[in-house]
């Protein structure tokens, strides 16, 4: 986040120990508080600051740090409760660059330098730093050099250099945690060292740790809580106050338990107090349910009285109510759930917490469940209970104004007894957090979750091919995939998929064997294995025979296999014994019907299904029709068997588990760098776009052709002419290619040229150019700027490739079949920049048309490496440069030979960068 952005909006972020620091830039008006927090320093510390124990350093320091703002400067201030417990500088030394002689501090103390050039392609800058005595070891320092290198980055700095006295190990472990690249030279009694920022994926892994430990200390409050305060429980039954204080009450927590209402000594047999403030002990937990007028009061009580997390429950706050009450829970470090929520709560066994109005307690467990949506939890909590899974922590997210899910996967990630993470998030606040935050959580417990806002109104606004194509679904979609998340379309296949998660290994692949003793059954679940995406591959003659030689008289054994209505439960398990030991198979589902013959009954034929699911290495599924409830778990010797009352129910949750056995058995994958690349250069030909252009807008084809080959993207020869001759001129110098050119209009805004038949094809000799170019002269005079001229292209594949800018998601890159049908066909991927090598290789294998790249039917194929590096060039520049709304390449010509884009649009608008991984509170 930038220093002016900072400004307007101060951010809050989490210590080590949970507690919340305010972080700004320093401002003039901060003169005498900066000296105050010098003077307020032990000799010690001021000695390993400022390498000496005089204190005119100190106030040289206060001076400097609420001077007037010039470039290559910037300030940050850590502050709690009122005061600045910590300071952060870096200087460039001027907008040279260099070194101003006397750097940020005379020989600076904590961490100063004298300045310095920076990497190639960037400059350097000292760094001062400093935190407040009693806060030391807490992460202040940490967090505001995180905030400092982020604002750096962004201003182009590409190294900190830093003095430090040899015996300051707290500073000097500062920079070896960070995370960042660093050399160190000993002169004397000082370190110096310079720390590189480049931000890999080293550097962020070390902020997401100490924001993980941050975070998780945080919520200790809220999911384990000592004590918890009601403030709204009443004597009128059936209020949400009284509700919540029944089931804390009745639930079994062990801590203790208040209730806030004045006029009342006691509710249900709860003490009860007048205020907040009048507690014998300060509440860890506060559950709100008063009206929505006097929660931010309530809110500003339960701060002042030292409170630490807040759940409210009360729906109906307006602006200012609700600005109030995140301002209340800011200001005092408290963590806040809702508003607008069912509560929250934890099953463990030492602490029994039931802080909700649902109806029924949650059945202790070891699912995870967070819901923005009241309904959906309650659905939750009965689905799980029921199936006997049950639940190890409920946070109903509400309106989500602090908590959301991606805290409570790091809670889950660390609670030690949470194996199943189940989410219903209808926004994100930052998806590309959650993002990474998911795919390390889901390499450990699997994260389903409901796919809720999926649809569009529409195609967006924005007129380009890339930009239509982009539609909601398919973000969500790419967030997900990317993450690793199993992603269902109700709550109902989000219970069917947790119960086989729960309840079974993973298939190894997707290869499934149905065994069914009626045929028809058999019919209908290997239909829907089908449509599901699963494969029924046949038996080998080997395994035929070990079937038949088990299986009753007339038994059908190709797949599915049908065991007939006279197969007995040996016979039965016997079956699925030997297609789980069976190599070519990866999941058995078994679908069952009761049925009259006496060889069986529907029990015994159930029986060989759990008698000892423990020996099978493949999970086996069970459909049986005439199931009363979409999915049951069947309890077994050692486990449970998941069983379902509707095959597309079993197929659909066995394809989901064949996905994520999938993602988790691929390579993590890295990022690539391509080579070639001029980001400098890029942001300059940005920079000046918009100078001339404040409001944005689609550049013109030498802009961007530009910007373009700043990335190495592979264009056509092309030309651009004003006039009937420039445009002859052009051809000529074109013919060389192969003696026919292509001549397109081009003025602002035109994006669809062939809608508008603003191109000609395959123009020979200079008077049919000559004719072209009066043509569109003539069709759209007072439109035309000039025309580009291309050489024709060779034969090959038509492909899209783009780049859409999500407000909410970041960038998109897009990929698929390309033309002027492309919306038509709606043969598409995405993936959410910054792609790794992983997700170019799915990006290009994952359309329809994707055969046709492969080499399909005897045909040789296209130049898969020149389309996997034009993808990552196209996700490096969407990373590079936040102004970039749209990149719309289309047609892309793949073809044995090479890739290369006939046509480009490029749109910009005004945005600012955001770090999307610096560690702040939404």
């Amino acid at each position: 986040m930038t220093d002016d952005l900072l400004e307007r909006h101060p951010v809050h972020a989490l210590l080590a120990d949970g507690t919340t620091v305010r972080i700004r830039p320093a401002l003039p008006g901060d003169h005498d508080r900066l000296r105050e927090f010098y003077e307020e320093m032990s000799p010690e510390n001021l000695r390993l600051r400022f390498f000496s124990l005089g204190r005119r350093s100190a106030g040289l320091a206060a001076d400097r740090a609420c001077a007037p703002a010039h470039p290559g400067y910037r300030a940050l201030v850590a502050e709690a409760d009122g005061r600045v417990v910590g300071l952060a500088e870096y200087d460039t030394g001027g907008e040279d660059g260099g070194a101003t002689g006397e750097g940020v501090a005379a020989k600076g103390g904590n961490a100063v330098a004298e300045g310095a050039d920076g990497a190639a392609g960037g400059r350097g800058a000292e760094i001062s730093v400093a935190v407040a005595d009693g806060l030391h070891h807490r992460g202040v320092g940490t967090l505001l050099v995180e905030h400092l290198v982020s604002a750096a980055r962004s201003e182009g700095v590409a190294t900190f250099t830093a003095d430090a006295l040899s015996e300051n190990h707290a500073v000097l472990r500062l920079f070896a945690d960070l995370g960042l690249r660093m050399t160190r030279r000993f002169e004397g009694p000082e370190v110096r060292c310079v720390i590189h920022l480049d931000q890999d994926n080293a550097y962020l892994a070390a902020v997401e740790a100490r924001g993980r430990a941050a975070d998780v200390a945080s919520l200790l409050p809220l999911l384990r809580p000592g004590v918890v305060a009601v403030v709204g429980a009443g004597r009128t039954p059936g209020s949400v106050g009284r509700a919540v204080l029944n089931h804390l009450r009745t639930g079994g927590f062990t801590g203790r338990l208040f209730a806030v209402n004045p006029g009342v000594e006691s509710v249900l047999g709860v003490p009860c107090h007048p205020s907040v403030a009048a507690l014998p002990k300060t509440p860890d937990l506060v559950v709100v349910a008063v009206p929505a007028a006097a929660v931010p009061a309530v809110a500003e009580q339960c701060g002042v009285s030292g409170a630490r997390a807040l759940v409210v429950v009360t729906a109906g706050l307006d602006h200012t109510q609700a600005q109030a009450l995140l301002t209340a829970c800011r200001t005092h470090g408290m963590r806040l759930v809702g508003p607008n929520c069912l509560g929250v709560s934890n099953t463990a066994p030492d602490l029994g917490l039931d802080a909700t109005f649902a109806a029924d307690h949650p059945r202790p467990g070891t699912a995870g469940i967070a819901v923005q949506s009241g309904g959906v939890g309650i659905a939750l909590l009965d689905g799980l209970s029921r199936l006997g899974i049950g639940v190890s922590s409920f946070v109903s997210l509400g309106d989500k104004f602090d908590v959301s899910g991606n805290d409570m996967l790091q809670w889950w990630e660390s609670d030690g007894c949470t194996d199943l993470a189940l989410l219903h998030l209808e926004s994100f606040g930052n998806p590309r957090a959650f993002s990474r935050t998911a795919r390390r959580v889901t390499r450990r417990i699997p994260v389903l979750t409901v796919d809720a806002g999926r649809t569009d109104a529409g195609r967006k606004a924005a007129a380009s091919h890339t930009a239509a194509a982009a539609t909601r679904t398919m973000t969500r979609e790419a967030l997900f995939t990317q993450a690793g998340v199993t992603a269902t379309r109700s709550v109902g296949e989000l219970i069917e998929a947790a119960a086989l998660f729960h309840s079974q290994p993973l298939p190894e692949g997707p290869r499934v064997a149905v065994v069914t003793n009626a045929g028809g059954a058999g019919v209908l679940t290997a239909d829907a294995c089908a449509e599901a995406g699963l494969v029924l591959p046949p038996f080998t003659p080997a395994v035929i025979d070990g079937l038949l030689a088990v299986l009753p008289d007339g038994a059908a054994v190709g797949n599915p296999v049908d065991a007939t209505a006279a197969v007995s439960e040996e016979q039965l398990t016997e079956c699925v014994d030997r297609l789980t030991r069976c190599s070519g198979i990866d999941a058995v589902v078994v679908a069952l019907v009761p049925t009259a013959v006496a060889a069986a009954t529907g029990d015994d034929l159930v029986r060989a299904l759990t008698a000892a699911p423990g020996r099978r290495a493949r999970p086996v599924i069970a459909v049986r029709l005439e199931q009363d409830r979409s999915v049951r778990l069947l309890a077994a010797e050692g486990g449970t068997v998941p069983s379902y009352a509707e095959p597309q129910a079993a197929a659909r949750a066995l394809a989901h588990a064949a996905r994520r056995s999938a993602w988790l058995a691929r390579p993590e994958g890295t990022v690539p760098d391509p080579d070639g690349v001029e980001s400098h250069r890029a942001r300059t030909v940005v920079e000046n776009h918009l100078t001339a252009h404040p409001d944005g807008g689609w550049l013109d084809p030498r802009t961007c052709a530009e910007l373009l080959a700043c990335y190495g993207v592979p264009q056509i020869p092309w030309a651009w002419a004003e006039t009937e001759d420039d445009a002859v001129l052009a051809a000529d110098r074109l013919r060389g290619f192969d003696g026919r050119v292509v001549m397109k209009a081009h003025w602002p805004g035109l994006l669809h040229k062939t809608r508008q038949r603003a191109v000609h094809l395959d123009l020979r000799g200079d008077a049919q150019v000559r004719a072209a170019f009066r043509d569109l002269e003539t069709r759209f005079a007072g439109l035309m700027t000039g025309v580009v001229l291309q050489p024709l292209a060779d034969r090959g594949t038509e492909l899209l490739a783009g780049v859409v800018q999500d407000e909410v998601f970041g960038p998109l890159v897009l990929f698929g079949l390309g033309g002027t049908a492309t919306e038509v066909l709606a043969d598409h991927a995405a993936r959410l920049a910054p792609l790794t090598d992983r997700d170019v290789h799915e990006l290009i294998t994952s359309p329809r048309c994707a055969p046709l790249l492969l080499g399909a039917n005897g045909n040789a194929p296209v130049d898969l490496e020149g389309l996997e590096q034009l993808l990552q060039r196209l996700s490096r520049m969407a990373a590079d440069l936040p102004q970039l709304a749209e990149a719309d390449l289309n047609p892309v010509l793949a073809a044995p030979g090479g890739i290369t884009v006939l046509d480009a649009r490029v749109r910009l608008l005004p945005r600012r960068s955001q770090d999307p991984y610096l560690r702040r509170l939404r």
